[in-house]
């Protein structure tokens, strides 16, 4: 009798996947941009708001029929709410920082509202100064 090949056990990472919190962020960015709200979402693809919370915070993946309707209802490209090629694992540290942070998200939305380069600058060494002397006990 042959023996049966061995193979490593899949090892499944605990939160939703990197490419999919990628994805939800790039439809919340796609949707805020239009000034839609996740209720308008929901309604032009059938679904709730919750859902598209969901679908957002990468909680739940967007089926590829779903991210087309989504992309073309926000008159984007469906390869705009994916992530870039060379880029998804790259980034997947960040993105699973910034999902566990809702307060990261909006310190972005702030950081890309200061319209001074030379302030965002100052803004930055601050954030990284205060960074490096922050307690490892976090509030978010």
């Amino acid at each position: 009798m042959a023996k049966s090949a061995q193979h490593a056990p899949v090892v499944h990472s605990r939160g939703p996947d990197p490419i999919d919190v990628e994805v939800g962020l790039n439809l919340r960015r796609a949707r805020r941009e239009r000034g839609v709200s996740q209720a308008e979402v929901g309604d032009a693809l059938g679904i709730t708001f919750q859902q598209v919370q969901k679908y957002e915070r990468g909680a739940n993946r967007v089926s590829a029929s779903m991210l087309v309707k989504a992309a073309r209802f926000l008159g984007v490209r469906a390869a705009d709410l994916l992530p870039p090629d060379d880029n998804a694992r790259s980034s997947e540290a960040l993105l699973r920082r910034l999902a566990d942070s809702p307060a990261a998200g909006r310190a972005v939305e702030a950081y890309c509202g200061i319209p001074s380069p030379v302030l965002r600058r100052t803004v930055l060494q601050l954030m990284r100064a205060l960074s490096a002397q922050a307690d490892p006990v976090s509030d978010d």
